[in-house]
């Protein structure tokens, strides 16, 4: 269920932010079928990869975790 809550947060975080998934998955280095899938909860977001959406989106890596205030 953690992985369909961080996949909900990154996908919310995503659409403040006024991101396609295409532009995301560009500045993240990528595919958008990688973040698709970790969008939709169906592949494991790796430590790394939850650490740069958080900084190209702006964030603490844990407050899209969802694990301090915020979100």
């Amino acid at each position: 269920m953690e992985q369909q809550q961080l996949a909900g947060r990154i996908r919310a975080f995503r659409k403040l932010k006024g991101l396609t998934q295409n532009e995301l998955a560009e500045k993240i280095g990528v595919s958008v079928a990688i973040l698709g899938a970790v969008e939709r909860g169906t592949r494991k977001a790796e430590p790394r990869l939850v650490r740069e959406i958080a900084a190209t989106l702006g964030i603490d890596k844990d407050e899209l975790n969802g694990t301090t205030g915020g979100y």
